[in-house]
This record gives C-alpha cells, structure tokens and sequence, in this order.
C-alpha cells in the first residue's frame, strides 16, 4: 500500500469543551486539518478532499485493471456542510476520524433507503463507520452545532472518474420520495443541491 500524509488525531470530540476536555477553537482545528493534510476544494460533491493511498494489487474488474483499493481523506466544514448527492461504482466505507456527527443517507438501487449517523456516541445508535455498498446513491450532510468532520474513505475497487456520477433530477426524486419519513422532495432536492438535472 503506498501512503502519503500523516495525522496527529488532538480533538476528537470536534472542538468546543466536549468530552475529552479540549478548548481549541474548532474553526481552526478544521483550518489547521486542511492545511496539514493538504486537503483541496472538491469540485461538484463539495467538501475537501486529500489522496492518502491505494493497493499495489489489482484485480480485473468489468474488463480491464483496476487497484483493489484506494484510500482519502474527506473533510466536511461549517462552510461546505454537506457532500452533495452522488453515485459510486465502488463500495465506499467512511471512517470517523475527528468531528461530527454526520448525516448519512443513501439510496439503494431496489429503491429503498437508509440513514445513518456517523458519529462516536455509539450508544446513543451513531456509528464511527459507515459501508456502502458499490451502485449505490449516497449523501452526507453536516448536523447542525457540529464544526466540521474529518473522515477517511476506502473504496473498493479503486476510485475512477467514469466510474462515478454526481447529480440528478425529478426522475430519481420521484424514485426515492415517500421511502423514509425525511425522504421528502425537499430533503431530496437539498441534497442534490446544485447539481440538479433538467
């Protein structure tokens, strides 16, 4: 596995006096976690994302080469709150590093849907890891008091380009609308933001 970047984990309950009595100022923390982990703007789903690694092996997957896994950093602020709604070929698992807690939504290609929590109050039912299985649509947005979160993603197989889609339109609200009782038209189309297609 080839790695890049280093993390020194200092907050783990985000910022604020929580639970580990921390007192740093969480709007820095988050800029302090850009700069050193060398998180750039993403283009699209919003957020902040930095290449960690991937696996020298590789496997055939639909014809052609491709690395079993590869891992990034993914970073929510208060100024981008949420990952806006997207598709992914891959299985994708997120892994709460710092901050939080998150919304997760996702929705599966039988039409059903699941929200989770990504988050350390495991009793209270948040998870600090979140599988989502490849062909899958997901979201993922910010919960309101929480500065930012800082995740790590490994997907399985590697991350592509042409193995990924962002957006959509009526068609897919009307698809998902009604399953859950947040799976409203707005909750939906919020999610998608702006990449609605006509």
């Amino acid at each position: 596995m080839h790695e890049s970047n280093s993390l020194r984990v200092r907050n783990p309950c985000g910022g604020g006096h929580g639970p580990c009595g921390c007192s740093c100022r969480p709007d820095a923390r988050a800029r302090e976690l850009i700069a050193t982990l060398h998180l750039t703007e993403l283009k699209g789903e919003s957020g902040y994302l930095g290449i960690i690694g991937d696996s020298a092996q590789k496997a055939q997957i639909d014809g052609r080469p491709l690395k079993i896994q590869s891992q990034v950093y993914y970073m929510l602020t208060r100024e981008k709150p949420v990952n806006y709604l997207h598709w992914l070929a891959s299985d994708d698992t997120h892994i709460l590093i710092e901050g939080g807690p998150v919304d997760y939504f996702i929705f599966h290609p039988d039409g059903h849907v699941d929200k989770f929590v990504l988050g350390r109050a495991v009793t209270a039912g948040q998870r600090p890891v979140v599988a989502v299985p490849g062909g899958c649509w997901k979201a993922l947005r910010l919960q309101p008091g929480a500065s930012y979160a800082l995740m790590a993603n490994a997907l399985s197989p590697e991350w592509t380009a042409d193995r990924v889609k962002i957006g959509a339109g009526a068609a897919w609200v009307s698809q998902y609308a009604g399953k859950a009782p947040w799976a409203t038209g707005a909750n939906l189309k919020s999610l998608i933001g702006p990449n609605w297609k006509q």
